[in-house]
């Protein structure tokens, strides 16, 4: 039996890996953490840590205790502050015996930072690349961009923080901020031609395994509904990102369909947020990740079923017993 533990488990990304890897009928052993104790993860976890802030000064001397703790093998980041975080503390937090899923560290160097990541875009002349500025002058800026624009959170993820403009006052609200902690996009394509690809990438330019699904935004920042997709424009999309970047492991590639062509978002180096939905279609990444890193097991691609998701609130019940449903 291997131990796992899964940060930040009270939040989607978390309790959809800790869902996928019960999923997988393997002998795994499931530590969930998070700093709300009274979260759904337990439900979905074997042993629940209740985490201390990532931030904190002790945070790494508590993550590598836990993981002695418990003889954790491998551990999977649930949130993007750990990823930030863990990548900073590679070799005292491997010393404590516990392998991390992490991808290419150069890529999670470019892509915390959505400016220093589209001026790697720019330096490579990627095909998908959005026009990207950090000029706070409205007239110049709309004069390159047109009048739809998009105020994007230079650090930031989810889709949160993310400001429509197009109109002057607007833009002014915010001008100040512009260049600091948010850059300048045209608005591209539509709300119903939004795509999230996700892909299991060798770290030399290629790709194992992928699936692509068409999306509609929560007002959270998420996936709330989902189609499966079959396009080969993503497909050759992701391998010239990746002939760049040479990621390595589970790897989120967003695109919009903007006049026919497709344009990227952003790349999340990490398990992405709907990965329970790719899951009950067929492609398990966090399965693949234990499989990659403990086992030196590279995946193949997987069938993928055809169909639709929609996500929705329900109720998780934890009795007085221990019990719950």
């Amino acid at each position: 039996m291997s131990n796992i533990l899964v940060s930040g488990a009270s939040g989607i990304v978390g309790y959809g890996i800790l869902k996928s890897l019960k999923s997988a009928n393997k002998n795994l052993k499931l530590i969930g953490t998070t700093i709300y104790e009274d979260s759904v993860a337990q439900g979905f976890c074997d042993i629940f840590e209740k985490a201390i802030l990532t931030n904190d000064n002790n945070y790494i001397t508590w993550l590598t205790d836990t993981i002695k703790k418990h003889n954790i093998a491998f551990i999977i980041p649930g949130i993007e502050a750990d990823l930030y975080k863990w990548v900073e503390h590679i070799s005292e937090i491997e010393s404590s015996g516990a392998k991390i899923l992490l991808n290419n560290t150069d890529l999670i160097k470019f892509t915390k930072d959505k400016w220093l990541f589209y001026e790697q875009l720019q330096k490579h002349n990627v095909s998908t690349a959005i026009p990207t500025s950090l000029e706070n002058d409205y007239e110049l800026i709309v004069e390159e961009f047109g009048a739809n624009l998009l105020l994007k959170p230079r650090i930031g993820f989810g889709s949160k923080g993310i400001v429509k403009v197009n109109n002057k006052e607007t833009f002014l609200i915010h001008q100040s901020k512009i260049g600091t902690d948010l850059m300048v996009q045209p608005f591209i394509g539509t709300d119903n031609e939004e795509y999230s690809a996700s892909a299991f990438c060798d770290g030399k330019g290629g790709i194992c395994a992928y699936m692509a699904i068409r999306r509609k935004l929560s007002n959270d920042g998420f996936t709330e509904k989902a189609e499966v997709v079959e396009m080969e424009s993503i497909k050759k999309a992701i391998l010239e990102l990746c002939a760049i970047f040479k990621p390595v492991g589970p790897t989120n590639f967003q695109f919009r369909n903007h006049h026919g062509e497709l344009k990227l978002l952003e790349i999340n180096p990490r398990i992405s947020s709907a990965t329970s939905i790719r899951t009950a279609f067929g492609y398990n990444e966090s399965l693949m990740s234990v499989e990659y890193y403990l086992e030196n097991k590279l995946p193949l691609q997987p069938l993928i079923r055809k169909g639709k998701a929609v996500r929705y609130t329900e109720d998780f019940i934890f009795y007085e017993n221990s019990n719950h449903i």
